[in-house]
């Protein structure tokens, strides 16, 4: 198991751990996603995605036994690039502000590299994710209604995320 220390503690006393999500951290993550995003998560075209599809890697953050943030990669096609599909971003309230979403972002992107993708597709905000390499993905086509102006995507690879993004399982 990879432990990443992240720069910035949450808490100076117990620093904060970010390894790959195990079986059975399951139930917590997603506690924590659901008191993140609330129910309406339910509601939206990426979770319809993140159903069909198998999960490829997570990370999750301790402090101490306390899971503090997690996120998640899920195996997806956008057109003809082999991609992941990245999120949720889970923070715990009290844990937000000290840069461990941005730490989870790199443990994710390392992840996507190490596995020899194409790049990496989310759902997001631009001025976050943009600091990360991520671009505008105008031809990523998704099955249901989303914001097309905050489809991004991370190039790995040459190959473009143009045509539908479906499920791999």
């Amino acid at each position: 198991m990879n432990a990443v220390v992240a720069p910035v503690p949450v808490d100076a006393a117990t620093p904060v751990r970010i390894v790959r999500e195990r079986s059975g951290d399951a139930a917590a993550v997603d506690a924590l996603v659901l008191a993140a995003f609330g129910p309406g998560r339910f509601a939206k075209t990426a979770e319809r995605l993140r159903e069909a599809a198998a999960l490829a890697a997570g990370f999750c953050a301790f402090e101490g036994e306390r899971l503090i943030g997690s996120v998640r990669l899920w195996s997806i096609m956008a057109g003809q690039a082999r991609s992941v599909f990245l999120g949720p971003i889970a923070v715990d309230a009290s844990s937000r502000r000290g840069g461990l979403g941005a730490e989870l972002v790199r443990a994710c992107l390392d992840e996507a590299k190490a596995m020899k993708l194409d790049g990496v597709l989310l759902i997001g905000d631009p001025p976050y994710f943009s600091r990360f390499g991520f671009l505008p993905a105008p031809q990523a086509v998704f099955a249901g209604p989303v914001d097309q102006r905050r489809v991004m995507w991370l190039p790995i690879t040459e190959v473009p995320p143009v045509g539908a993004v479906r499920p791999v399982a």
